[in-house]
């Protein structure tokens, strides 16, 4: 497999997954894409590796138990991003395009406590990676993904984001549970300015890029943008989070950001 990111360690990882998971699926494989930060040329070290598995059908039990083997494997290995990765193996029908009657597939999440494949409920979310998947998906092996999926419009991209919004952001303003931990509070801070983009131009960014456009409209929130992009945030800084996941939640009565 030839190299397809600039990261060494990255290809190999990719490498052995492909090998591990086309070995196991068989005549079940039909292909392995990649989507994230690594397709949006917004990759570092604290990034994690984002990848979806099409099959031809859903996969039995026993696959799926073989597949978190592998992932177990893999997880051992000495390399620094052997436990971040995120997968999804979604059969060819429903990856092409998101149906709410059929999102549960197997799912496997980044961290030293998440090696566990397991069948995990895909929400609207998976409507905005199908878009990357379409804009930027890099094909690793099989198909090239762009016949795989429907084209997804800006408002079916814009709706997706305006349901995150409202179904698990909005209700953070009242409850600061999530926030008072530092690393998903600055989750928090790069995802209201991925969203606030998303809501006012129909497009994705990488959350360094969106980032830097919100710094642009928001000079309000420069400080604590700037810390998120460090990882620097602590429980002081959670009312201003706050008030940006209000400020954002503007959107949803059509309201733009100042420029």
């Amino acid at each position: 497999m030839p190299s397809l990111t600039p990261f060494p360690e990255v290809n190999e990882l990719l490498t052995r997954l492909l090998n591990g998971v086309s070995a196991i699926l068989g005549k079940d494989f039909v292909g392995m894409y990649l989507f994230g930060s690594l397709t949006l040329g917004a990759f570092n070290d604290g990034s994690d590796i984002d990848y979806v598995v099409v099959t031809e059908s859903a996969l039995s039990n026993g696959l799926v138990a073989r597949l978190a083997a592998l992932h177990e494997q893999i997880a051992s290995l000495p390399n620094r991003f052997a436990t971040e990765i995120e997968a999804s193996y979604i059969p060819r029908k429903a990856f092409r395009r998101y149906d709410a009657a059929d999102r549960e597939h197997p799912h496997i999440d980044r961290g030293e406590g998440e090696r566990l494949v397991q069948r995990w409920t895909h929400e609207e979310d998976w409507i905005v990676q199908r878009y990357v998947l379409h804009q930027h998906g890099i094909t690793i092996a099989g198909p090239d993904v762009r016949g795989l999926l429907d084209p997804v419009s800006p408002d079916e991209l814009k709706g997706a984001v305006s349901a995150i919004l409202r179904g698990w952001w909005l209700p953070m303003v009242d409850d600061d549970y999530k926030l008072q931990k530092s690393g998903y509070q600055a989750y928090a801070v790069l995802s209201m300015c991925r969203i606030a983009y998303t809501l006012e131009r129909g497009d994705v960014l990488s959350k360094l890029a969106a980032a830097a456009w919100m710094l642009d409209r928001e000079p309000g929130f420069t400080d604590l943008i700037h810390r998120a992009l460090k990882w620097q945030l602590s429980n002081d800084d959670i009312a201003t989070t706050q008030q940006l996941i209000a400020r954002v939640g503007r959107h949803l009565d059509g309201k733009k950001l100042a420029r």
